[in-house]
């Protein structure tokens, strides 16, 4: 009965509560995700009973897993769903593992969080390692169209994770570590002329563009460095030619000498808040 209680108190108790982002952290977003924030209830919402870090007994926390360690790329209107894994110890053996994202300043504050991503489920999914520890797994889901509504969410988040053992103690941490929540980006190459002289001249172009999650569009990323790349025909490997920087815009151009068949492209390495992208190749005939 105490295991349950405990568990309770850590998982089950952690039920979603109808709390959406406070207005004033809502109207800190523009356009249309502002309206989205203000308007739906499901915007951000946060578990009621979010204890603050505490602990009881042996039970350790070992490792948190988010998105088997992968950014969590979100563009403008499919959902990301996505795993956290809890890894916990525990002399008598793991009973529950649960976790939860969430974004701001302060989990105990109305007005320090001001997003959320928390599991369907009270109780986390538990496969034991051995008869000390288990790794539980909880799924949860970014969707641009509901708790993933502004840009000011792109970034850090601090991942919760609380785990319980089968002797009832616990231990429960606010911020165990981060997980990356990141705008999806696009990235476009055309080369021209195709075919071209050996030696001639080839312009190479191509447009760097970015999830707007105010609007729910791509735009453009603005001013970034963005490497070229060469791969000759026959081989399987890509060479960086050199770095261009897009212009206000997000657009890409540049000339270089044209010696052999093969493949171009661009690639854009991303940043703390938009992901990496690699343009589709683009063929080109050396005569």
């Amino acid at each position: 009965m105490r295991i349950r209680a405990t568990a309770a108190a850590l998982s089950g108790a952690l039920a979603i509560s109808a709390l959406a982002v406070p207005a004033a952290q809502a109207a800190d977003g523009s356009g249309n995700g502002a309206a989205k924030a203000q308007l739906s209830s499901s915007a951000a919402k946060i578990p009621t009973n979010a204890a603050a870090d505490d602990s009881q007994g042996d039970t350790t926390i070992t490792n948190v897993t988010v998105n088997g360690g992968k950014d969590i790329v979100v563009g403008t209107s499919l959902k990301k769903t996505f795993t956290v894994s809890v890894t916990a110890t525990d002399p008598s053996g793991i009973y529950d593992g649960y976790a939860f994202l969430w974004h701001g300043t302060d989990l105990n504050s109305e007005t320090g969080v001001d997003g959320a991503m928390t599991p369907s489920e009270d109780h986390g999914t538990c496969k034991a390692v051995n008869s000390t520890t288990s790794t539980c797994s909880v799924t949860l889901v970014a969707d641009p169209n509901s708790n993933i509504y502004s840009n000011i969410l792109a970034g850090r988040w601090h991942v919760y994770a609380s785990a319980v053992g089968n002797d009832g103690d616990y231990s429960i941490k606010e911020d165990y570590r981060s997980g990356w929540v990141k705008r999806a980006a696009k990235l476009t190459t055309n080369a021209s002329p195709e075919p071209v002289t050996k030696g001639a001249t080839l312009t190479v172009t191509g447009a760097l563009t970015r999830a707007n999650w105010d609007t729910l569009t791509y735009g453009a990323y603005g001013v970034g460095s963005v490497q070229l790349q060469f791969r000759k025909a026959g081989t399987s490997s890509y060479t960086t030619v050199k770095t261009v920087t897009s212009d206000s815009r997000g657009n890409l151009k540049t000339t270089v000498k044209a010696d052999a068949d093969g493949y171009w492209r661009y690639v854009w390495a991303g940043t703390s808040t938009t992901s990496v992208a690699t343009a589709t190749s683009d063929y080109v005939d050396v005569k």
